[in-house]
């Protein structure tokens, strides 16, 4: 019996994984000023109207490889990319790469693959802190994230694959959930509690989805 005919590599349809991999290594670049702003937006948006894996090898043949300084980029032939981690698969054995973010007349932000330790704190005093925990990863299964403003904000976006559960105190201020919460969750997804204080300020919980999920749904 003859072998079927398989495609090439290269003309392989994309995964949501596919192109969720190499939009990170994108966002990894532009931090470490491989990219501009600009460039990083034009490749953006190349990932995601990609529909084969050969659009997605150029976009990031001249970077580095993952864990790698040094290491070739991929050719179509062995191009492969790891799939993006969810639910359970979110708590990972490392080291937290952050536990506070303070911003005082000003900004702090966390956002990436970074990793949320067992407690974090973020603290806004006439300031802004963002922390966006899309692609976040987790050193423990159920953390905390405790949250003070004065007559500032913090911002906490999460996907739909992590619990999230708010127990703060506002005072002349507000502290609460926004976006419709996962209907259907992973039995060992990640568990963040929220817990603070807003004077005169506040702090919210944002459900978003994650890029490709946007685009995929447009």
């Amino acid at each position: 019996m003859s072998e079927p005919n398989l495609p090439e590599p290269g003309r392989m349809r994309a995964s949501d994984a596919d192109r969720d991999s190499v939009a990170h290594r994108l966002r990894e670049a532009l931090a470490e000023g491989r990219l501009t702003p600009d460039e990083h937006s034009e490749r953006l948006d190349a990932v995601y109207s990609a529909k084969t894996l050969g659009e997605l090898v150029p976009l990031t043949e001249d970077l580095p490889a993952p864990d790698s300084e040094q290491s070739p980029a991929r050719l179509p032939g062995d191009f492969h990319s790891p799939r993006p981690v969810y639910g359970g698969g979110r708590v990972v054995a490392a080291e937290p790469t952050s536990t506070v973010a303070v911003a005082v007349m000003g900004g702090a932000d966390r956002s990436g693959g970074w990793v949320v330790p067992a407690n974090f704190f973020a603290g806004a005093v006439m300031g802004g802190v963002e922390l966006d925990l899309r692609e976040a990863r987790f050193t423990q299964r159920e953390s905390t994230i405790w949250a003070c403003t004065v007559m500032g904000g913090i911002d906490i976006t999460v996907p739909d694959d992590v619990q999230v559960r708010v127990h703060g105190l506002p005072v002349m201020g507000g502290f609460g959930a926004s976006g419709a919460p996962p209907s259907v969750m992973d039995p060992q997804a990640p568990i963040v509690h929220v817990r603070g204080l807003a004077v005169m300020g506040g702090v919210e919980v944002k459900y978003r989805r994650r890029k490709h999920q946007k685009e995929i749904d447009d």
